[in-house]
């Protein structure tokens, strides 16, 4: 949710659905999916975060935490996306393709901008271009951290430090003395004069922001302001060590040896498989080594960081696989294409190539309405109709209710954690909820497997300032769109509270919404 200070061991899965629930099987493969995907960008199946987990959590909840766990960049979140769609038959395209005679009723396909944002679409059997619209669930990717700067070489006192600068609006006092890895994407240099982008995951804890002792700075105790420039310095390593370990100094590129620490070139060439001198440039994030898992005397709390908002981007693809597997979909007789967009930058504003103020989303409404299709092609306007056909679900985590502050809720406004969906609605529009979006959602949450999704509301108090999602930005361009999420405690911490009910609340509303779209939206006439 975007905060308003803003200023070789792999795996792939197997995707087994019921009408009961989904179940994701990591299945441990001999060789990497991707040739550009390091070996240890996927989460080994030894991770003790599934092992630990309580035999009375739900299966999503599980699932949920080898995704996120998985997921420590967008980079690695789509990646964890795009695997299991690949698993379940969908078919990888480019925005630079030709999509005409190529895009199928009933086909399924998928295409990544930047290789952190993600849209995925399947083509109802009897869509017809420049009429059908497109039923989307919108995400993000992204959560605050802290990322590498461009010149990141630092030292000071006989330590190696990490130049880092802050992503977001992070709650940053929840990093200091976390056990931290890095992960991301870097640009190597291969054979001949090219390069290729690969992705790199160090789990181990390499980094760690130190806080000050409390003898040394006796106001620590009572809420001390620190400085985010000088103090979040995260140490690397002591000089000493590096230099009884290298002996010599590291190789580099020339100018990327200049830039970064040699010893931090030799442990991304290390995980990478390559020289530091083949190391040209990258993008990379701090993350919490520490697995996540399910807490609670009773076994009830989701303990994860990116819980904002991988909840929602786990939610999307599992309920999209779910609704087209075969033998269950109802696919072959919708008129609509099915789609999730999964965004990156939306703690940062969202105005980006790969960010939900981009033309992805109207894009794709535009291509779709004018390819060939059982011989229909749509017309000039065809692009504009189907955009007014559309309908957006933009997912996001909601504040859940905090037992120390209620005091910072809206009474009758303020959700539970675990008790449903959440309906988020501003009249000032940080949210795009209306009357005429939030009615479907309470239909789609009625009609949802096993009797129903509940749904909860939320709704700031007069006197508290508001974030705000993906949602106004895409009604803007023209969808009509509501704003819902799931409730979560510690929103922006770098480790996130909630319920082990909430994934299975997100995949059953999204399912409903795909099944039942049509006949939704058709029932409420709206000008």
């Amino acid at each position: 949710m975007l905060s308003r200070f803003i200023p070789r061991a792999s795996y792939s899965i197997t995707t087994l659905s019921t009408q009961a629930n989904r179940m994701v099987t990591w299945t441990r493969l001999s060789q990497s999916p991707s040739p550009t995907i390091s070996r240890r960008s996927i989460m080994t199946s030894s991770n003790n975060n599934a092992a630990s987990a309580s035999s009375h959590a739900p299966t999503t909840a599980l699932d949920f935490l080898k995704f996120v766990d998985n997921s420590t960049d967008p980079f690695h979140a789509v990646q964890s996306a795009s695997i299991l769609l690949e698993a379940s038959g969908f078919t990888k395209i480019k925005e630079t393709d030709q999509w005409d005679g190529r895009i199928e009723a009933g086909g399924r396909y998928y295409f990544t901008r930047n290789g952190s944002a993600l849209v995925a679409f399947a083509v109802g059997g009897k869509f017809q271009p420049g009429i059908g619209g497109v039923h989307a669930v919108g995400a993000h990717t992204d959560s605050p951290c802290f990322k590498v700067r461009p010149v990141s070489k630092k030292e000071k006192a006989g330590f190696v430090q990490l130049g880092v600068e802050t992503y977001g609006g992070g709650l940053w006092s929840t990093w200091f003395d976390r056990d931290l890895g890095l992960s991301g994407r870097v640009i190597v240099e291969g054979e001949k004069g090219t390069y290729e982008a690969k992705l790199v995951q160090i789990r181990r804890p390499i980094l760690r922001i130190p806080s000050l002792a409390i003898h040394l700075d006796r106001s620590a105790g009572d809420g001390k302001k620190f400085n985010l420039e000088d103090e979040t310095i995260p140490m690397l390593a002591l000089k000493s060590s590096i230099e009884e370990q290298l002996g010599t100094k590291a190789d580099g590129g020339d100018e990327t040896a200049q830039h970064h620490h040699p010893i931090l070139l030799n442990l991304l060439a290390k995980e990478l498989g390559c020289s530091p001198s083949q190391i040209r440039d990258f993008d990379l994030s701090l993350h919490d080594v520490h697995p996540s898992s399910i807490g609670g005397a009773c076994d009830e709390f989701i303990f994860a960081p990116r819980i904002d908002n991988l909840m929602s981007s786990f939610g999307a693809v599992t309920a999209l696989l779910a609704s087209v597997a075969p033998g269950q979909s109802t696919l072959a007789d919708s008129k609509s294409v099915r789609a999730i967009s999964l965004f990156d930058n939306e703690e940062v504003g969202s105005t980006s190539f790969q960010g939900a103020n981009a033309d992805t989303l109207p894009a794709l409404v535009q291509r779709l309405s004018h390819i060939s299709l059982k011989g229909a092609k749509g017309t000039a306007d065809g692009g504009d109709v189907a955009r007014a056909a559309s309908f957006l679900i933009s997912s996001d985590v909601s504040h859940g209710k905090h037992p120390c502050y209620m005091d910072r809720y809206q009474a009758e406004n303020s959700p539970d954690l675990g008790g449903g969906i959440v309906l988020k609605t501003m009249s000032n529009q940080r949210y795009a909820t209306t009357a005429a979006t939030a009615f479907p959602i309470r239909r789609w949450a009625a009609l949802a497997r096993n009797g129903g999704v509940p749904v909860q509301h939320f709704s700031v108090k007069n006197s508290m300032p508001c974030g705000s999602t993906i949602g106004p930005m895409l009604s803007a361009k023209g969808f009509k769109t509501v704003d819902v999420g799931t409730a979560c405690l510690s929103m922006h911490s770098v480790r996130e509270t909630a319920h082990v009910k909430d994934p299975e609340h997100l995949i059953g509303l999204f399912e409903s919404f795909w099944n039942h779209g049509e006949e939704v939206i058709a029932s409420l006439e709206v000008d």
